[in-house]
């Protein structure tokens, strides 16, 4: 009889004693052991089984866990008496940074004080020992009654030193999310002010600690040396390039199809096409665990690991980025790879600058994969389905938060109502700037630029199922073409449409005479050529003119009956 799946179940000790669905990751315990670092960082997508193995080093290594043979005498890592000697025998500091999503620095400084605090109440019971005098005994109890901004610095240094004094053994500290704060310190711009916390923290726990007996780190991104572990020169990083536990965060293809065969399943190619896709090292097809257990719970092919997070990040440096980052988004979401030097050493402080940073933290965040690789240069494509769905879920509610209703500006856009699609186009296009404004100095001949990208995006994921969507992008500033073909010609109209900046030294008086010069254009370059000969008739070419002044735009419609 299979397993119980328990969705959602990051505790190692509870999963074990309900019997749940679990595959064995134990050997990371001894493979961690054997490598003997220091300080490990571990970085993987999210989801990916980070926080059940931080738990599972927990309950091996914890003497609060002394005696629980129960855990592990099952597993893989009970075969080797040598690590059957170790269980429970140390002291170990285990917090999560996951939790921290605060809008502002402050309430971050007093989320992250909140759990170390807790830390230090946990273990109250230690400064009880006669082994301490008053004055150990009253600093102790100055961290329980507040930990500030000022002293948070050395907070995990000093409860080591606490640990150390009544245990008789060095600490093992295992830190879950490490990232969390940083990512969200960025997101909401308060980045450098976190930034040199953190890095005080991280040098003063894992770089001067005489009481440290080795820790791990895990996190989504590998923030760089220079801005987070400059002073960390005994950190051992394994990323998804690492081929170092390549094998134990997330499920390998054979785990993958046994747990199927258990469960009683037999679609192995569509959960292949779904949930398959990822790389770490050397070591392909590797799946999302998240989305694997969910789908031995239910049965159902749908996106399980993308309804997990704001994906808060991703969606800003998309939506903000540079018009070469949404037109290479756009080729992702066309299915298509694109070709980018990758930096595994995310520098937060770059991503607005940088576009290769972009790709960079979207591929350690597990939404890209590596095609290949030739040098310094990889080629990169969406990693499967239910990515490939996150993302156009997220383009959709680009527009659906918006003040114009996009599924009624689709649809007169597609029938030809040119008083409405004119007034809607004039709402969308102010509310479009202003979302994707980058914050930078926008000049008015790049406002329908910017437009113009993320138009581009919102047709491509509505209408995917029912038109091939096809833009120029090499056709000069301020002008692009874009050519709805049909998927079904006799029932469906096809679009062109062209874009223009008015241009008065051209001797366009307003946007009336740069309306005439794009449909004129339309005619002049026989652009419905390419349709005719698909089959599609004249009478079903719709074909549209945009022209842009600033934030104002006119369209109009030549038809052919």
């Amino acid at each position: 009889m299979a397993q119980k799946i328990a969705i959602g179940r990051q505790s190692f000790d509870k999963l074990i004693k309900s019997n749940n669905f679990y595959i064995d990751k134990t050997l990371f315990i001894k493979d961690w052991w054997e490598n003997d670092d220091d300080v490990t960082l571990i970085t993987r997508p999210r989801r990916f089984g980070k926080t059940l193995n931080m738990d599972m080093i927990n309950c091996f290594f914890s003497n609060k866990y002394a005696g629980r043979s129960d855990l592990f005498e099952n597993l893989e890592i009970w075969k080797y008496e040598k690590y059957r000697e170790l269980q429970g025998k140390y002291p170990v500091i285990f917090l999560s940074f996951a939790g921290i999503k605060e809008k502002t620095y402050k309430k971050s400084v007093l989320s992250l004080a909140k759990k170390i605090r807790e830390l230090y109440l946990e273990m109250k019971y230690i400064i009880k020992s006669p082994g301490f005098d008053e004055i150990e005994k009253e600093d102790y109890f100055d961290y329980i009654k507040e930990i500030t901004e000022d002293n948070i610095s050395d907070s995990l240094n000093v409860l080591c030193r606490y640990m150390n004094k009544y245990f008789e053994k060095k600490v093992i500290i295992l830190l879950d999310e490490y990232d969390t704060p940083l990512q969200e310190a960025y997101i909401n711009g308060y980045w450098n002010e976190m930034s040199g916390l953190i890095r005080s923290l991280f040098n003063n726990t894992f770089k001067t600690n005489i009481y440290l007996d080795r820790a791990i780190l895990t996190g989504i991104t590998r923030v760089s040396k220079e801005s987070m572990f400059s002073d960390l020169n005994n950190l051992k990083v394994a990323s998804v390039s690492s081929n170092t536990y390549s094998k134990y965060f997330g499920f390998t293809e054979d785990e993958v199809f046994e747990a199927m065969d258990e469960f009683g399943y037999t679609n192995k190619d569509e959960v292949k096409s779904w949930y398959d896709g990822f790389t770490i090292g050397n070591e392909e097809d590797i799946y999302n665990p998240w989305s694997i257990i969910n789908f031995l719970d239910e049965g159902v092919l749908k996106p399980y690991w993308s309804n997990t997070s704001s994906n808060g990040l991703a969606g800003k440096l998309i939506m903000q980025g540079e018009k070469e980052v949404k037109s290479d988004f756009e080729d992702l979401l066309n299915g298509k790879t694109i070709k980018k030097r990758l930096d595994e050493d995310i520098v937060f402080s770059q991503l607005d600058e940088d576009i290769n940073a972009v790709w960079s933290l979207l591929s350690a965040s597990g939404y890209l994969k590596i095609k290949s690789r030739s040098l310094d240069i990889y080629e990169l494509e969406i990693v499967n389905f239910e990515v490939m769905h996150m993302f156009n879920h997220m383009v959709s509610r680009w527009f659906t938060s918006k003040p114009v209703k996009y599924n009624d500006l689709i649809k007169t856009l597609l029938n030809g109502e040119i008083e409405d699609l004119n007034e809607y186009m004039n709402d969308l296009t102010i509310s479009i700037i202003s979302s994707f404004d980058t914050g930078k100095d926008t000049n008015e001949k790049q406002l329908p630029e910017r437009f113009y990208h993320g138009f581009v995006l919102g047709l491509l994921v509505e209408l995917r199922d029912r038109y091939v969507l096809q833009s120029n992008r090499e056709s000069g500033a301020g002008r692009y073409d874009i050519m709805l073909i049909p998927k079904n010609i006799k029932e469906d109209n096809a679009l062109i449409i062209e874009f223009k900046v008015i241009k008065r030294n051209r001797g366009e008086k307003g946007l009336e005479d740069t309306l005439k010069n794009a449909l004129e254009q339309i005619e002049q370059k026989q652009y419905s050529r390419f349709l005719t000969d698909l089959g599609v008739p004249e009478e079903h070419i719709l074909k549209y003119g945009f022209a842009f002044e600033g934030k104002e735009v006119l369209v109009g419609l030549k038809t052919t009956t």
